[in-house]
């Protein structure tokens, strides 16, 4: 909307044209969901405590159940944040960042109600219902993408510049898989305060940089990465930093409340999408590696139960295996973060490296 509204006064207001650059919009989109956050962020915790209050997940170390009754569904306020934030900085006339938007609600939408049945029902929706919307709303984002916005097909490897495979129509389930995938790792990495909000403030930052520098020919050009057009994206990104930023604010150790299904699955999924609309998918398996890692050890520890009858973790997701080997959670919770700050620079480094 200022975008906008600046380009209709810039005649008689030269200083309006700053609100022409996306690195001025983006950082003002940032500040401004920061802004937004510290403003709204305490009276919808006091709504929350009334309405959305929680019980602690089964399967979670004892020492967890002090966190019964903590108000949840945080992601309705990250999300609503964003909303408004991008909705004022970003240019209507991009289709990127109204894809990316729908990405996020839509995914939103089914932690929502997942997260509605355990306060309201106690237990959550099944877990082939879960899965099925989420390809579905996956299907429905990419079909979008694909309608509005023509993307390539074709795969681009880290570290590698002439190796960029086009897969043609299996690009189609290859971007479902990846914007379910990160969703549903994002989901499991949620369970100590601050663990994934920290985690995804890395990454968003992260690939709100990639989307900006994919954007833009000259410099796509110099690092010899895809042109994808996603500088407008960036916007998106900025606002999902300063969402994350004012609601870690409120959700570092000891958490006021949790983000819930409704915030880790809509933010896993955006994320995924900037870094497919760059081209740049398969880095965020080293950007996202800690939600990676956590992902794997719940499969690893499934598979071994399965298969040997025996667990190779004292709990899964891992973060719960140190909080069982004594670990504070907070200590977890910054070293994790850490890791995860680590691999993003190792990311971005790999733009040069090729």
């Amino acid at each position: 909307m200022i975008f906008h509204l600046a380009a209709y006064l810039k005649s008689s207001i030269p200083l309006l044209n700053v609100i022409h650059y996306i690195t001025f919009r983006s950082m003002a989109a940032l500040l401004t969901a920061l802004l937004i956050s510290f403003l709204w962020g305490d009276w919808f915790i006091s709504y929350s405590r009334i309405f959305f209050k929680s019980k602690v997940r089964p399967f979670t170390p004892p020492n967890h159940k002090n966190k019964n009754d903590m108000p949840t569904m945080g992601g309705i306020f990250i999300i609503g944040v964003v909303l408004v934030s991008s909705l004022l900085w970003i240019n209507y006339y991009n289709s990127l960042p109204w894809i990316a938007l729908g990405c996020l609600v839509g995914f939103a939408l089914i932690g929502f109600w997942d997260d509605w049945r355990k306060i309201h029902h106690q237990k959550g929706i099944k877990a082939y219902v879960k899965f099925s919307l989420q390809i579905l709303v996956a299907s429905c984002v990419v079909g979008v993408w694909f309608l509005y916005s023509s993307p390539g097909t074709a795969i681009c490897f880290p570290f590698v510049k002439s190796f960029c495979p086009t897969f043609g129509w299996l690009f189609f389930p290859w971007a479902v898989f990846i914007l379910v995938g990160t969703s549903n790792a994002v989901n499991l990495t949620d369970g100590l305060d601050g663990l994934a909000i920290g985690a995804l403030l890395s990454n968003f930052a992260t690939f709100s940089l990639i989307c900006y520098l994919a954007g833009h020919v000259g410099i796509a050009h110099y690092l010899c990465i895809p042109f994808a057009g996603t500088a407008e994206l960036s916007v998106v990104g900025a606002s999902l930093i300063g969402a994350s930023l004012g609601f870690l604010w409120y959700n570092t150790y000891p958490a006021q409340i949790f983000m819930g299904d409704v915030g880790s699955l809509g933010l896993g999924a955006v994320l995924a999408f900037m870094a497919l609309a760059s081209k740049q998918e398969l880095l965020l398996s080293l950007a996202g590696g800690l939600f990676v890692i956590e992902t794997l050890s719940v499969i690893a520890q499934m598979l071994s139960y399965k298969l040997f009858g025996k667990r190779i973790l004292m709990m899964a997701p891992l973060h719960h295996h140190f909080e069982l080997l004594g670990w504070p959670e907070s200590k977890i919770t910054v070293r994790f973060c850490i890791i995860s700050f680590v691999l993003c620079l190792i990311a971005l480094m790999t733009l040069k490296i090729r």
